[in-house]
């Protein structure tokens, strides 16, 4: 074995720019960097509290990178976001440097889902939602953690 651990970005728009929901999933808070995810557009979804993303020209999504990502930890979100959504490589622009980076995201897997409408809104969202949201990460973070014998 090498034991070289491949390390991941990952570009986040909606519950996981709370660090408070990333905690929660990862133990910890990785570095992060504000970024724009161009020619997407974040979509609310009906009965639900969360967004998603699809491809849209000439629209662009604020986010957040987070750095650092192990395997592992990639392996919880891949959980979290569950089979809706694909994991795939998208270039956002840094907005600090306005550099370029490719990292990855989650993109909603049915592009022609009739539910999707509006812009969902962070802010909003944290005003309404967070502290239900919040319970419910509780939850799936503690199921992810079960012992393998109880699993």
């Amino acid at each position: 074995m090498s034991g070289t651990v491949t390390m991941h970005s990952v570009f986040v728009y909606g519950s996981l720019m709370a660090d408070d929901v990333v905690r929660l999933l990862l133990k910890r808070v990785p570095h992060t960097a504000s970024a724009i995810l161009p020619d997407f557009h974040r979509f609310s979804i009906k009965g639900r509290v969360y967004p998603t993303i699809l491809p849209a020209e000439a629209d662009k999504v604020s986010g957040k990178v987070l750095f650092g990502i192990t395997d592992d930890e990639l392996y919880i979100l891949d959980e979290f976001e569950d089979i809706e959504y694909t994991r795939e490589n998208v270039q956002v622009l840094l907005t600090d440097s306005s550099e370029k980076l490719q990292t990855k995201t989650y993109v909603w897997a049915n592009k022609d889902d009739p539910d999707l409408y509006g812009t969902w809104d962070f802010e909003e969202w944290k005003q309404l939602h967070m502290e239900g949201f919040l319970k419910m990460t509780k939850e799936f973070a503690e199921q992810m953690n079960l012992p393998e014998s109880e699993t």
